[in-house]
């Protein structure tokens, strides 16, 4: 099934964007330990839609409703079943996108896939709305990870073509993850995020869109986390990445920039550390070898393409008629989707380490 994922824990994504209601079912959480619902929220609400000017004018709490998994706020070791109303949904803004799909959206593959009767409100179920459910997923795996001392976090590392400065990809610490600045952008260097705003507002007063690269890390992982071949780490945390709508390409470590270099300059001298355990010198395999985890910071970048849905007219064609036909799309949309989609990234990589950890034990 398209919409399930996992080994150990195991998910199922329901609902569509305008819907009643998204939703997850959750298998495989661990019984006895405590949500931090304030925490949860909090987490929830940086993806919520919006939330400030950069963002789409569609407001959504994302108020989660436990169905069911829970004895008050404790994880019980049955399903968890959480429940997302929608509420600021308008799907008279779709209606002609049945017949004249929109360009870089899903509705002409989900018109053949499913012969007509797809959900086109709002993209239905191929929307960023379903990304909602699953960080209620990930946003419970982070609070589990932390009280192994395992941290998650991600800055904006590029929009419209500003590069924010990146991870230091051998001492990164919890305290690099706190010194973040948040508002408006996530980013390590506010002057860059300054001028990231700057595009985006340019973009949005143009009737355009700009799209961008998102930087995660994972730290305090211990070495042997993951399995080789089709199990492995990587594997795991891209196959949860790309389920998150705009994603188009993710890299690990050095990614992309080691064909560029010779193995003397790629590979990673080993050394023993200040407290005895083996690490390497530096980290161009982004914490990853084989699939298996090393114990180095596990950095991946993730690039997110411009919000297709624009103000400006576009060419597209009449699936009845079949025949060209120009398209002005209406409706609310974010004029850049990166800044809402730290948290889902965040909350992919979670889930793939905790299903990963759970196979180890």
């Amino acid at each position: 099934m398209s919409s399930t994922w996992g080994r150990n824990i195991k998910i199922s994504i329901f609902g569509q964007s305008h819907s009643a209601a998204v939703g997850i079912v959750i298998d495989g959480f661990p019984a006895g330990f405590k949500v931090d619902m304030k925490a949860l929220a909090d987490f929830m609400r940086r993806r919520s839609p919006g939330r400030n000017r950069l963002s789409t004018s569609r407001r959504e709490s994302d108020e989660i409703e436990f169905v069911s998994g829970l004895v008050g706020d404790t994880l019980c070791g049955v399903p968890l079943c959480a429940l997302i109303k929608n509420i600021d949904v308008r799907p008279g803004d779709y209606t002609e996108l049945y017949d004249l799909p929109r360009p870089g959206h899903a509705d002409y593959t989900a018109a053949v896939k499913f012969g007509g009767h797809q959900d086109a409100s709002g993209g239905g179920h191929f929307s960023g709305r379903l990304t909602a459910p699953l960080c209620v997923a990930g946003g419970i795996c982070i609070q589990i990870l932390a009280a192994r001392k395992i941290y998650i976090a991600s800055h904006i590392e590029k929009i419209a073509g500003i590069s924010d400065k990146r991870f230091d990809p051998v001492t990164l610490s919890a305290n690099d993850f706190m010194n973040l600045t948040h508002e408006p952008l996530t980013v390590i260097d506010p002057e860059a995020g300054a001028r990231m705003v700057k595009e985006i507002e340019a973009a949005r007063a143009d009737g355009d869109s700009v799209g961008g690269v998102v930087e995660c890390a994972v730290i305090g992982l211990p070495a042997g986390a993951g399995s080789p071949m089709f199990e492995g780490m990587e594997n795991k945390i891209s196959s949860l990445v790309f389920g998150i709508p705009a994603v188009k390409g993710i890299e690990f470590g050095s990614g992309f920039d080691c064909a560029n270099l010779r193995g003397s300059e790629n590979n990673d001298p080993f050394i023993i550390s200040e407290d005895g355990l083996v690490r390497t010198k530096t980290n161009n395999h982004g914490g990853i070898l084989g699939g298996i985890t090393t114990g180095m910071p596990l950095i991946f970048r993730v690039a997110i393409k411009p919000t297709p849905s624009i103000a400006k007219p576009q060419q597209t064609v009449s699936l009845s008629e079949r025949r060209p036909k120009e398209l002005r799309i209406t409706g609310r949309h974010d004029p850049c989707i990166v800044p809402r989609a730290l948290p889902a990234i965040e909350a992919a990589a979670a889930l793939a380490v905790c299903d990963s950890l759970l196979t180890n034990n």
